[in-house]
């Protein structure tokens, strides 16, 4: 056991009078110590419920004959954080978060690991610790909130920011907006629809690291404090089984993510988490792959924002392993992958029902022939970017306009809230990279007053940022390579005609090669917005997008065995 090495032998005796001091008993001291990553707090409200979820893990470690330690995990709200500075925090936490964890788990000792997320960079930061690690581990959330109703009609967070848009455009009154702001939250947990959150939840799921039901099972539902017993208690399997990460998260698995992904309809930050996790694992997880799944992956759910369906509609269908087994049907997933079950992806779904086709649409019945999420290349984006097209409407698929070129968000939000977009227009929003923002800002806001307006059907917009899981539209993000680095968005002007088409995978600004050479030859770089603290430090190392945004230190090289 790991913990041997400060529980056993007479050199021990002083690590286990520290144990001691936290009142273990030698009962306690004897057994497997069993980490529990808590991102237990006060201000996220995905997060205010995992105390509960720490302690039926606490329990099910317990009757299973583990010692039970529980440790933090910081999170950031991207809700509260959306619009703002503080939205600079929230991928950057990613890193944090895997470090972290990463030094509690190796100074402490930890014979294995329950690591209990919710919201939408701490999945992925533990995913990434997890595989960093490579002891024995399994997932449990905190679950998704419930949908809110307005009107009679399910809402969600997504909703409330489109609210705003409308009320800014004179849609809707200050009172219908006030109802809004009230009832579209209404109970913890990470919020209703297929945003980052749950997406990433689900996807631990497809990739074989959590139980069934913990990417859809509601926050407030028994059920979820059952499913984190059940976690606590098969860990301890898993320990003695010697079932590690990277013996599930395989590239295989991934593939696998990468095909769930498109079923779902997932939020495009998946695009750059699962590439991230997998660079832990020892995997170049290279997303050209992901056009080629998608063509051959139908989507079959349309959850908000996509659709007027949410994650408590999803578990009542059936759940992730009922869209696994609708999947399957066409072969499409590789099914004899060890899980933390202890059984096979193929054990796991068998006989799993969809209850009601029409929130999993069946395969022969899909919302669409290809996957939720298309990778785009082309002069604009050499390296690709990414749209989630689940959620474009059909005229918006195709589309040619003229360029409205701003250097960051708040410029954008201005000319946005100032009448400035017109139908047929590209807003373009740069240095918002991971390098030039720092921090790689979600876009929730300029979208969502978009649409807010009446010009979702009408209007695109691009950037080296990324998106919430709650945008729709023609929202194309994680330009790469970023305007911080000379990419081609940098060039950009006012007025250069910009050619989307996301059926053909294709993004291109009409400029010749010679013009694009004689603006390079122009550019100046614009100053980093931040040049001291973490994200200082974080802009130095970061890597491009469509590489995951991961940390890269070119003198290092981690060993993978």
């Amino acid at each position: 056991m790991i913990s041997d090495a400060v529980s056993c032998g007479t050199q021990c005796a002083p690590q286990r009078s520290l144990l001691r001091a936290l009142g273990m008993t030698d009962e306690e001291i004897s057994k497997p110590m069993i980490g529990i990553v808590s991102s237990y707090n006060e201000i996220v409200p995905g997060h205010m419920n995992i105390d509960k979820i720490v302690n039926a893990v606490k329990q099910g470690i317990a009757m299973a004959g583990g010692n039970p330690v529980v440790f933090p995990a910081i999170a950031v709200c991207d809700g509260i954080a959306m619009g703002h500075k503080g939205m600079k925090y929230s991928l950057v936490t990613r890193d944090l978060i895997a470090d972290s964890t990463e030094a509690m788990a190796i100074a402490h000792a930890f014979d294995a690991l329950v690591m209990v997320p919710n919201c939408d960079k701490n999945v992925p930061g533990l995913l990434m610790a997890a595989a960093r690690l490579n002891i024995p581990t399994i997932f449990v959330s905190g679950g998704p909130m419930l949908a809110g109703r307005v009107k009679g009609e399910k809402r969600s967070l997504s909703s409330m920011f489109e609210a705003v848009g409308s009320y800014n455009s004179g849609k809707i009154s200050a009172e219908e907006l006030d109802e809004f702001e009230n009832k579209v939250c209404p109970s913890c947990g990470s919020c209703s629809g297929m945003y980052t959150a749950n997406s990433m939840n689900c996807l631990t799921e497809v990739l074989g690291m959590a139980l069934r039901g913990n990417g859809t099972i509601p926050a407030v539902y028994s059920e979820r404090i059952r499913l984190a017993k059940h976690a606590g208690m098969k860990i301890m399997e898993l320990l003695e089984k010697n079932i590690r990460p990277r013996d599930i998260m395989t590239e295989d698995a991934f593939r696998n993510a990468l095909t769930m992904d498109m079923a779902l309809g997932c939020s495009t930050n998946s695009m750059l988490h699962l590439p991230a996790i997998a660079h832990e694992c020892g995997i170049d997880l290279n997303l050209d792959i992901a056009n080629e799944i998608s063509s051959k992956t139908p989507n079959l759910c349309h959850l908000a924002p996509a659709g007027h369906t949410y994650m408590e509609d999803l578990n009542e269908a059936g759940g992730i392993y009922a869209v696994m087994n609708e999947i399957n049907k066409l072969g499409l997933l590789k099914t004899d992958l060890i899980t933390c079950t202890g059984k096979t992806i193929a054990e796991n779904i068998s006989g799993v029902l969809n209850k009601n086709p029409d929130i999993i649409r069946t395969v022969d019945n899909p919302y669409s022939k290809t996957g939720g999420i298309a990778v785009l290349r082309g002069n604009l984006a050499p390296d690709s970017c990414v749209v989630k097209r689940s959620a474009v409407a059909p005229e918006m698929l195709k589309h040619s306009g003229p360029a409205k070129v701003y250097d960051c968000e708040e410029d954008a939000m201005a000319a946005i809230n100032g009448g400035e977009i017109v139908e047929g227009d590209v807003v373009v929003i740069r240095y918002e990279g991971p390098k030039g923002g720092p921090g790689m800002r979600e876009m929730l806001n300029p979208t969502s007053a978009i649409m807010g307006m009446g010009l979702g059907s009408t209007v695109a917009l691009i950037t080296d940022g990324r998106f919430s899981g709650a945008t729709r539209g023609a929202s194309i993000g994680h330009v790469s390579p970023e305007a911080a680095v000379g990419g081609p968005i940098a060039l950009i002007k006012n007025g250069d005609i910009i050619d989307i088409d996301i059926n053909a995978n294709t993004i291109n600004v009409r400029l010749s090669e010679e013009e694009f050479a004689k603006r390079k030859s122009e550019w100046v770089p614009r100053k980093p917005s931040i040049t001291t603290g973490y994200l200082a430090r974080y802009a130095s190392l970061v890597t491009s997008g469509n590489r995951g945004a991961v940390l890269e230190v070119p003198s290092c090289s981690k060993d993978k065995e």
